[in-house]
């Protein structure tokens, strides 16, 4: 994979989503929840799409949801990914609530919509590890 390339797409690591690469860094999936109403959030936001509470705390997630939706990309549309054509696109839907876009480990013979996904992370560029997922055990 062009480091390059790929370095570009992910946004940059600030005080809002510091805990969020941190915790990747830790092999830890870790999402905004609303001191409020219990609502966990991805991607992070200043406020409570559910409440509206500008409160929130980082919370450790179990890192498992179900497979929604999928898609296998033979285009290139980011030349980062030029090199992985073609490669699946998942859409999960988290155990704790919300939706999570993300890359599969492994492959995407056999996948089913409802199926048990786990998250396992990886190093996209020296110093960020990002999230993808793959079939649950």
């Amino acid at each position: 994979m062009a480091e390059h390339s790929l370095a570009a797409l992910l946004p940059p690591v600030n005080e809002q989503n510091r805990p969020y690469w941190e915790g990747c860094a830790a092999g830890e999936l870790r999402l905004q929840r609303c001191e409020e109403c219990g609502t966990f959030r991805y991607p992070d936001s200043p406020r409570c799409p559910r409440c509206l509470s500008p409160r929130s705390t980082w919370q450790s997630t179990s890192g498992r949801g179900e497979l929604w939706s999928w898609i296998v990309l033979h285009q290139r549309y980011f030349d980062a990914f030029a090199d992985q054509l073609p490669y699946p696109v998942l859409w999960i839907r988290l155990d704790e609530g919300p939706f999570m876009m993300t890359g599969l480990v492994g492959e995407v013979s056999g996948l089913r919509i409802g199926q048990r996904m786990e998250v396992v992370f990886e190093q996209a560029v020296p110093g960020r590890t990002v999230p993808n997922f793959r079939v649950a055990p």
